[in-house]
């Protein structure tokens, strides 16, 4: 296709179209400007002259009036100033009087006009008769006159210039407007409208179109760009079926590997235990490669084999032979290098390895590791009847389909763990109530049935009497423990404050030991919660049997610091015992040993610091201190605060006297 030599681009046909015109009109604008300063400078000097004319009058006034005498040197000085003004210009604004050569020849001769009146109104002219100061005044008027009208003539011709300068702009606009259209419709519209139909005749499925250049410009360059996407769609529409058919044929196999995982997922996510997810993958992933049978094995590091979890597809006799094969001696499972995924051809491998896979008739192998965290779990096995190759689309996603597994899997065997804990932690809660409850009741027990052996012996009536009622007292408090522990665990606690647990605690106490026991509270504070008030609860209790069964006290002490924290403090004058007083409440013999480990426990669970604190022949002091913050209802409605402790603040000394 021809070109036209033309190497003019689009602005620059517009402007030199263009600029013509705007000179033209700068021009004429300019001109305009000019005239109306002529007229605005000889307008002013219009008024100026008729200002002269008023002056003229006053000073010839002030001739006859006396009282307007003393202002005659005033006004000779103004009509001085006004004839210097005309003459000369104002600075300040337009007020000139026209360089006409008729214009300056009427006020050379009104000037000389007032020169002859000015001569008259001297000091040595006072004495002029009237009749010669009207005479002058009149000539000066009438030169005046005569100045103004030549003045008016000659801004009348200004008038009529700057009229039709401005008919010629407007002339020059129609003009360059019309110009422009024609340019704008041989440069721009033509060209837009031939590539307008080109498109709308593509867009209609005619690939033939093309658009015929006029011109080097943008317009141009366009049109060439258009002719050679069209040529480009043309020559791709030819193999554009083809092209379509193979992106088809991609997209479904994506979207069939896309379904696979999504279903390999589903499977991981509801299977609920190893069996299911194996005989679920194992036939699933049979599907998605489109195998003939397919085997899970799971890999037994320690013993160096493999066994089978499921099979798909497997031949009775090779499932019944294969269920527990010895790693590296068959190529389907390999411990040592734990390799990526294989292709196996069973032709290229020893005859001695290749039994079972040869009478079932297999042809190739694919074998896919399956590891979580390069730690290997197992191995999947796809067997076919003809040779396969595994595309590198393939090939990852049957690793990502192993990973799925190698995840559910390992969340099976963390559920299983899971589970345990939840176990032994519910059987560690479970002995750590019956020691709280059931095994001080026993406690008692045994200390009343002793005591009830050294009364029958001694034939102690009235104290036999009295330990049976202590010992009946005990198996109907023992019953009622068991009945709570049943109900809900034994919590007795108060849900609005710990302070009448606490005293109830004592009071049993007091009751069973016979030992006198204080209770103070230290300041003011928010309630703790029920659970946390379970766990203080049950150490105090813990430390008040610890006392009545070693401690051989007289009085018993338990302080409550409520503010800047809880803080529990146990203290007796007993026996103490040697401690090494490092704070850690170690055990000190057999006997307490499983008392202090629970109360120990207690207070890890509530983030709490345990200090243990004895000499011998100075008592025994236990404190337990809660975090900040920690364990009242407020922190408790958002949850339990996490990290340890930082540490109990300094015990202050135990107090002299009950409070």
């Amino acid at each position: 296709m021809s070109m036209v030599a033309e190497r003019w681009t689009l602005g620059a046909k517009l402007a030199l179209t263009s600029v013509p015109f705007i000179l033209a009109g700068l021009l004429m604008t300019g001109l305009t400007l000019w005239v109306s300063w002529q007229l605005d400078g000889g307008a002013a000097a219009v008024n100026e002259a008729g200002r002269l004319r008023m002056q003229a009058y006053r000073l010839a006034w002030s001739t006859v009036d006396v009282a307007a005498a003393p202002r005659r040197i005033e006004l000779l000085k103004e009509v001085e100033r006004s004839f210097v003004l005309l003459e000369h210009g104002d600075v300040d604004r337009p007020l000139f009087v026209p360089k006409g050569p008729d214009v300056q020849d009427r006020f050379l001769l009104a000037k000389a006009a007032w020169q002859d009146l000015r001569a008259l109104h001297e000091p040595a002219g006072l004495y002029t008769s009237h009749a010669r100061l009207d005479q002058a005044t009149a000539e000066l008027v009438l030169r005046i006159d005569r100045l103004v009208s030549a003045i008016e003539k000659h801004l009348a011709r200004y008038t009529a210039i700057m009229h039709l300068l401005q008919i010629g702009l407007l002339m020059l606009g129609v003009i360059a407007a019309l110009v422009l259209m024609m340019v704008g419709y041989r440069f721009v519209l033509e060209p837009v409208a031939d590539l307008k139909h080109a498109v709308a005749a593509l867009r209609g499925g005619d690939l033939t179109t093309r658009v015929q250049p006029t011109t080097s410009d943008e317009l141009g360059a366009l049109a060439v760009g258009f002719n050679e996407m069209a040529e480009r769609l043309q020559a791709s529409y030819a193999d554009l079926e083809e092209r379509v058919r193979r992106k088809t044929a991609e997209l479904e196999d994506q979207r069939a590997r896309l379904q696979a995982l999504y279903d390999v997922s589903v499977l991981v996510a509801r299977a609920g235990n190893l069996t299911e997810l194996a005989a679920g993958f194992s036939r699933r992933v049979r599907e998605v490669a489109h195998a003939d049978a397919s085997a899970l094995r799971w890999a037994d590091v320690g013993k160096a084999q493999f066994v089978m979890l499921a099979g798909d597809g497997l031949p009775t006799s090779m499932a019944e032979e294969e269920h527990c094969i010895r790693a590296d001696e068959c190529f389907c499972g390999h411990l040592t290098s734990a390799p990526d995924t294989r292709t196996i051809p069973i032709r290229g491998v020893p005859s001695e390895r290749r039994s079972h896979c040869e009478r079932a008739g297999w042809a190739s192998i694919v074998a896919v590791p399956i590891r979580v965290q390069e730690r290997l779990l197992g191995e999947l096995n796809l067997f076919f009847h003809a040779e396969v190759s595994l595309s590198d689309a393939d090939r990852a996603m049957l690793e990502t389909i192993c990973t799925h597994l190698a995840s559910g899997m390992e969340n099976l065997r963390l559920r299983a763990l899971e589970r345990e804990a939840a176990v032994a932690e519910e059987r560690g809660f479970l002995a750590r109530e019956l020691h709280d409850s059931i095994a001080q009741s026993l406690a008692f027990l045994n200390i009343q049935a002793q005591l009830m052996r050294k009364a029958m012996a001694r034939h102690d009536l009235p104290r036999i009497s009295e330990v049976l009622a202590e010992i009946e007292l005990g198996l109907h408090e023992s019953h009622g423990d068991v009945r709570e522990l049943l109900v809900h665990f034994r919590t007795r606690t108060n849900t609005e404050d710990i302070e009448p647990a606490l005293q109830a605690t004592l009071s049993k106490f007091e009751h069973q030991s016979g030992v006198p026991a204080t209770l103070t509270v230290h300041g003011h504070g928010l309630p703790l919660a029920s659970d946390v008030q379970v766990q203080a609860l049950h150490i105090v209790q813990e430390a008040l049997s610890n006392v009545r069964k070693h401690a051989a006290a007289s009085h018993v002490w338990l302080d409550v610091w409520k503010q800047p924290q809880w803080r529990f403090e146990v203290r007796d004058d007993g026996v103490g015992f040697v401690y090494p007083g490092d704070g850690s409440p170690e055990p000190v013999d057999g006997d307490t040993h499983v008392g202090l480990h629970i109360m120990r426990e207690r207070a890890e669970r509530l983030c709490a610091a345990l200090t243990l604190d004895s000499q011998p022949g100075r008592g025994t002091r236990l404190v337990l201190t809660l975090p900040p913050g920690q364990g009242s209802a407020a922190a408790s409605s958002q949850g339990p605060t996490k990290g340890p402790a930082k540490g109990p603040p300094r015990v202050p000394p135990a107090p002299t006297q009950q409070a």
